[in-house]
């Protein structure tokens, strides 16, 4: 008969499952609105927390709720450098600054940026991990495509009709 190997034994669960129970929530980009889409609008820092299971640090975005008087608060990946009190733009009109989200198209090529969305509203799927990036090569205007080169060598081509991205570095790479 021989004995169960350890691949088969974690396929079935017991002692090893993954310790879920404290972990804060889905970081991800806010909902796509009106105000993203043709403007900008203002988040503030508010807590940087450690989830575990994750080796990136995450922020807890605190934005004014468009239409209501209340507050959303929303969980992002952290980019390098970003702090508790910092404000953070998103939308098609935010400044090019470390930690804003703006739309693929309006990024300068050679930017590094970080969190990418794959589709439209996916709410960011490449380059989330501590430490990874991404590098948006060039933006062809004839078929509406963006070439992004990831950190583990793949190049990727993206529709950048709406796709949002956060900026990680504003300069050129060596």
């Amino acid at each position: 008969m021989g004995r169960v190997i350890r691949a088969q034994r974690k396929g079935a669960g017991s002692v090893f499952r993954s310790h879920t129970h404290h972990r804060k929530g889905p970081a991800r980009f806010r909902s796509l609105d009106y105000g993203e889409r043709n403007g900008y609008i203002k988040g503030i820092v508010s807590d940087v927390i450690h989830d575990p299971g994750r080796g990136a640090p995450l922020l807890r975005v605190t934005f004014r709720h468009p239409f209501r008087y209340r507050h959303q608060k929303e969980l992002f990946v952290a980019a390098e450098g970003m702090y508790t009190g910092q404000f953070v733009y998103c939308g098609k009109k935010a400044n090019l600054t470390v930690g804003n989200v703006l739309p693929l198209k309006s990024i300068p090529e050679g930017a590094i940026v970080c969190n990418v969305e794959q589709h439209v509203g996916d709410r960011g799927s490449f380059a989330r991990a501590s430490g990874d990036y991404a590098i948006v090569v060039s933006h062809n205007v004839d078929n509406g495509t963006s070439r992004v080169y990831l950190s583990d060598k793949w190049t990727c081509f993206l529709r950048n009709v709406g796709c949002f991205l956060r900026i990680l570095f504003t300069g050129q790479k060596q």
